[in-house]
């Protein structure tokens, strides 16, 4: 795994971890008070403003002059002289280290991006779980789930905006505004295009800030519904809480509590949530189905890159303005759904499963969707136009372009005339050049032969050759598939949430949500996008090379190795998931028909308990009656003597 792999996914470590605060901010859920949520929220809105704006300004430390010598047209002589030893050039790699290797941007930096993350995931903390327990307070119970389908639609909504607003950075040049873009040799479907990452940040953070200011403004409480007392619980509810009494759960208030109190009472409630075996499964079901679908999310735009032949910003548009609208439609409608059809936890667990099971068949399809590798001399294509994967150092030289020499690490493609893509002008065997920048053309160019012919002398242009044919037939099934599926396992969200709300107590809510957070983004944000990304690195072809030495990033894959890698692993966590959520039926069945029975018990106990009453009641009112008739009789008896 190289370098940049391993410090990316360490600021993911701590990128999640500030978000949770471990026990901290199980506290927090614990004892938050709902009081002050819009303040809260208001001010976690400020840090992650914050924490944007931070970003942005460390863009500024970053060196432009290394890329944009790297860049230059002076990088792409073709056919340099002779002037290295036979060691050097039996070394496939004559090029020594870059002059002025001095400027490569200082590691320390990512101190700063590690600062700001800080920031962002404290302010990020309270707000899904307080949130989403507030609405839950203060909403009709048949109201509940519809709103938090609103909710949950438009927090997808909100990455449609942001995926289209990296389409638009990543196809804006890194270092625009302080190097001469006429320079630059290559396009944003290049796979060394690095885009403007800094103005992300700069437009999240003024938006956050904007966002910050309404909920100054909001009450502290809303007015609780008339047939829905801060007192009440619901039914189902009382089912999976453990020692509660049987539809006669009264929610307790809680009252202030001091720091140390809160702490001593932290573990046993934690137990007491985890006792709840529903709840259990919920959680493991929503780390593995997590991992699955943050690792897809995650790499799919690469993905689309790869093996469609997709500009970065094309991927990121497509992301936004496709997929992401399927699955917030989806969250709405199942929301409706649920409202609609007045679904139990029972019927919310069939639903939820169902979907993600159709979801899960409809996504093998992906598999057939393939596309040919492309078409690249030495790697994917010896130079013998004989097909076949295979790439070793020395496969990128030819007896046609022996007459230069050439740095097999490099990796600055040209297009050939005849559709095949070379890893350098160089390697292509091109003698001359015309142009500048991106309309840099190659002439004589041994390597480059016309189908039929055993020598050639073609042009080249800068850049690599378009993706095949095939690919794009198969392209637009592949976008139609991905919707239908996003849309169709959208539909379980909203119901498959409300399961986790309603087996839990009142009291334990904001517990369960915090805690059900900590998790899935501890056991599935941190390691998904690490394990993913080392298993689609073994799919590599062919290894960049840094300016100053060392691995750089992937320039090339093995397509057909990639899909088998990064479906695989997608539809194989899924499958562990559905086999935990069979586990889970049987277990909520077993404890749906339990409390039946004790409910049944309870009901005749209830209505013998009653019988006794009246009877008592009876014998009472018929020992009154005698008494009275008694005394009546008497007292005639006396008169009579009278």
């Amino acid at each position: 795994m190289p370098r940049e792999v391993l410090l990316y996914a360490f600021l993911q470590l701590w990128d999640v971890l500030p978000k949770n605060i471990s026990v901290a901010n199980c506290f927090v859920f614990y004892r938050g008070s709902l009081e002050s949520f819009f303040l809260l929220l208001s001010i976690t809105y400020y840090m992650m403003c914050l924490n944007s704006h931070w970003c942005f300004v460390r863009s500024y430390k970053f060196e432009t002059s290394i890329r944009s010598s790297v860049n230059s047209t002076n990088n792409l002589s073709p056919c340099p002289a002779r002037l290295l030893s036979p060691a050097a050039l039996a070394s496939g790699d004559p090029i020594s280290k870059a002059p002025n290797c001095e400027g490569e941007s200082n590691l320390s930096m990512w101190i700063y991006v590690f600062l700001g993350n800080v920031l962002r995931g404290i302010g990020e903390t309270p707000v899904q779980p307080l949130g989403i327990s507030y609405i839950d307070d203060f909403a009709r119970e048949e109201n509940a789930a519809f709103y938090i389908g609103c909710v949950q639609t438009i927090a997808v909504i909100g990455p449609v905006f942001g995926y289209l607003l990296g389409s638009l950075c990543a196809k804006i040049y890194v270092d625009i505004g302080f190097v001469n873009m006429e320079s630059i040799t290559i396009s944003p479907g290049d796979a060394r295009w690095v885009g403007a990452w800094w103005l992300g940040y700069l437009i999240a953070g003024v938006i956050t800030l904007l966002s910050a200011i309404p909920f100054w403004f909001l009450p502290r409480s809303l007015p609780i519904p008339s047939d829905r007392g801060p007192a009440q619980c619901t039914p189902e509810q009382t089912r999976f809480i453990k020692d509660s009494p049987l539809l006669k759960h009264r929610y307790q208030a809680d009252e202030p509590a001091s720091f140390l109190e809160m702490a001593k009472d932290f573990i046993p409630t934690l137990k007491t949530l985890l006792g709840n075996p529903v709840y259990l499964i919920y959680l493991c079901v929503t780390i593995i189905q997590l991992n699955s679908l943050i690792g897809m999310v995650t790499y799919k735009p690469k993905y689309i890159e790869q093996h469609y032949g997709q500009s970065a910003s094309k991927a990121n548009f497509l992301m936004g303005t496709i997929n992401i609208p399927a699955v917030a439609l989806g969250i709405f409608t199942g929301g409706l759904l649920m409202k609609r059809l007045k679904l139990s936890i029972m019927g919310a667990a069939k639903f939820a499963f169902g979907t993600s099971l159709i979801g899960y068949f409809l996504s093998l399809f992906f598999f057939v969707m393939s596309c040919q590798n492309a078409k690249v001399a030495g790697i994917t294509l010896p130079y013998n136009r004989v097909e076949g994967v295979s790439y070793e150092e020395r496969s990128v030289f030819s007896a046609c372009n022996s007459d230069c020499v050439c740095s097999g690490r490099d990796w600055d493609p040209v297009c050939g005339e005849n559709g095949i893509t070379y890893v350098s002008p160089c390697l292509a065997g091109c003698q001359t050049s015309t142009g500048l920048g991106k309309n840099t053309v190659f002439s004589n160019c041994s390597c480059v032969v016309a189908a039929g012919l055993s020598s050639g002398n073609l042009t080249a242009s800068v850049g690599h050759c378009p993706h095949r044919d095939n690919c794009d037939r198969v392209f637009p099934y592949f976008l139609a598939l991905s919707v239908i599926t996003s849309f169709i396992i959208s539909l379980g969200g909203t119901p498959g949430y409300m399961v986790l709300i309603r087996c839990i107590k009142p009291q334990l809510k904001s517990l369960a949500l915090g805690f059900h957070t900590l998790s899935t983004r501890t056991l599935a944000g941190i390691p998904a996008p690490i394990y993913f990304g080392a298993i689609i690195d073994t799919t590599c072809l062919k290894w960049g090379q840094k300016r100053c030495g060392g691995r750089g990033a992937c320039r090339i894959y093995n397509t057909t190795a990639y899909r088998i890698a990064y479906l695989g692993l997608t539809m194989g966590l899924r499958t562990v998931s559905f086999l935990l959520c069979i586990l889970g039926f049987v277990l909520l069945k077993r404890h749906l028909r339990r409390e039946e029975r004790s409910a049944h018990q309870v009901a005749n106990g209830g209505a013998e308990l009653e019988a006794l009453r009246k009877e008592e009641v009876l014998a009472s009112n018929s020992d009154q009656l005698l008494r009275t008739s008694t005394t009546d009789y008497n007292n005639t008896e006396r008169e009579t003597r009278l």
